[in-house]
């Protein structure tokens, strides 16, 4: 077939308007965004070339979600669903929000499987101990004082039912801080994916999630923190893949009295703060709802415990004792994949 020279022309130019075209699409950048969240701060960056991605506008929408997950879950908002639902002294039932539902369910799920080792229900030892809204107490509490707060607490007080949230102890109090932050970063996760953003690492306090890669298809890579007080050392730098992790630790929030070192994380068996030689573990998951969840609950278990938890459910976990002076690292099964 024979082209005439108008037609030639044609096409010439439909190509040099597609080479131009090509040339001038805006290569995908990485961009950040940060703010303040639950007590904490929160970093993401992510990766585009969509114009309607701007930073200004992934941080409203980002605000957004987060601040009706605090209006839900935060126990320094008097105002909040979950701070409202334990000013009740009452066991009568109380409609919540799914959110509210989802996360307290789950909450009971792992404190289930964990023998109560995750009990969402221990915020008033918590705040006995001073880690709480409350603040420190001026002396450490007494035997009593723990014996009547633990007549208080346990999980399977608290039931959800069909979108309801009831307590067996009228003054049973819930503190979903060691789940909630996860949570939020799922809803986050989950808000930018719903934004056509594919590639994307999400941090909040610490607890993060990651999806596809950086520019140039390089993945994300995350630094494990040295469980020290003082210093920011790298314990170890893994990459995740497209999952979420979370770090629980004694190691920043702690006080000492008498000689005695006394962590945020308390046992809900004993009332006290956690006392063996578990100084960090990380957990890699799905969903940092449940990394952030268990991994409270394994730095209560030991190490010797967690590990055997750990493998027995298939969790990808990194554990750090302080074992004679210096860390020692044990790992489940599961992690060995995401090692370097």
């Amino acid at each position: 077939m024979k082209m005439n020279q108008s037609s030639t022309l044609r096409v010439w130019l439909a190509l040099l308007g597609l080479a131009f075209f090509v040339s001038c699409t805006p290569a995908p950048q990485q961009i950040s965004v940060s703010g303040e969240t639950m007590g904490t701060t929160y970093h993401i960056r992510y990766v585009t070339a969509n114009p309607n991605h701007s930073p200004e506008r992934v941080k409203e929408r980002v605000d957004a979600v987060l601040e009706q997950v605090n209006s839900q879950m935060s126990t320094y908002d008097p105002n909040s669903e979950l701070s409202l639902f334990n000013q009740r002294q009452t066991t009568d039932p109380v409609v919540i929000s799914r959110s509210l539902e989802t996360v307290v369910r789950r909450a009971l799920e792992i404190g289930a499987e964990t023998n109560g080792l995750l009990d969402v229900t221990v915020g008033p030892l918590v705040n006995l101990w001073g880690f709480g809204p409350l603040g420190r107490p001026e002396r450490v509490p007494s035997e009593e004082q723990l014996q009547a707060i633990r007549k208080q607490i346990g999980y399977q007080y608290l039931t959800v039912e069909n979108h309801q949230l009831t307590k067996a102890i009228p003054d049973l109090y819930v503190d979903l801080s060691t789940i909630a932050k996860g949570y939020g970063v799922d809803r986050v996760a989950v808000l930018l994916e719903q934004m056509e953003i594919k590639n994307y690492l999400v941090e909040i306090g610490g607890e993060m999630r990651m999806r596809g890669t950086k520019p140039g298809e390089q993945p994300w890579r995350i630094a494990v923190e040295q469980p020290v007080s003082l210093d920011r050392a790298v314990q170890r730098i893994i990459e995740p893949g497209n999952n979420a992790v979370a770090t629980s630790g004694d190691y920043r929030n702690y006080f000492e009295e008498d000689g005695v070192r006394y962590s945020h994380i308390i046992d809900p068996r004993t009332g006290y703060p956690i006392q063996h030689n578990l100084v960090s573990v990380t957990v890699i998951s799905e969903t940092c709802m449940d990394a952030d969840a268990y991994a409270t609950a394994l730095t209560v278990m030991g190490a010797e415990q967690a590990l055997a938890f750990a493998n027995q459910k298939g969790l990808a976990v990194l554990l750090v004792t302080r074992e004679n002076d210096q860390f020692k690292e044990y790992t489940s099964t599961a992690f060995k994949r995401f090692e370097q």
